[in-house]
């Protein structure tokens, strides 16, 4: 864990508590900005603490992340979460919870996820902040973990979508 989050447990369900906004505009993300960030994580694995399953990150995952379908129309406050979640990918991998799994049904996806997909459950908070940069509150957020499951067998973070806030 960074000096940036914490893992809180609210109503039962752990949530990845993120103090400091990195990626913030109102209208438009830096997701070149946030691909050049998720480069760190690269070639790093992490555990899903329910389940032991140990999630790799590789190269494919910056680029997914950040220039996905879903993230190039997350804008708002979805967005600006997606951005930001970004600064908890260990600790979000270690919170996941109800793993799934879902065949492969698409082409597209034939050689990097040939043993199909899991998706997990994530939470994370963002703080609210006035307008001379205050915290005033937070913004907790629920997110589906896309996990692939490669020919070797491995399981590769992908991405992060169906970002929603919780109320």
């Amino acid at each position: 864990m960074n000096d940036n989050t914490r893992i809180v447990e609210i109503k039962g369900i752990k949530v990845v508590e993120i103090n400091k906004i990195e990626f913030s505009g109102k209208r438009k993300i830096d997701w070149e900005g946030v691909e050049r960030y998720l480069k760190q994580y690269v070639g790093s694995q992490y555990v899903i603490e329910e389940t032991g399953d140990t999630i790799y990150i590789g190269t494919d995952f910056p680029d997914e992340y950040a220039h996905s379908r879903y993230s190039t129309k997350s804008h708002g406050t979805i967005g600006k979460a997606k951005a930001n979640a970004t600064q908890a990918i260990p600790e979000l991998i270690y919170t996941a919870t109800d793993v799934v799994y879902r065949p492969n049904l698409d082409d597209k996806h034939k050689s990097d996820a040939p043993n199909g997909w899991y998706r997990a459950t994530v939470y994370f908070s963002l703080p609210v902040t006035d307008d001379k940069g205050n915290k005033i509150g937070t913004n907790t957020f629920r997110g589906r973990m896309i996990i692939r499951y490669s020919s070797k067998k491995k399981m590769y973070l992908y991405d992060i979508i169906d970002i929603k806030k919780e109320t």
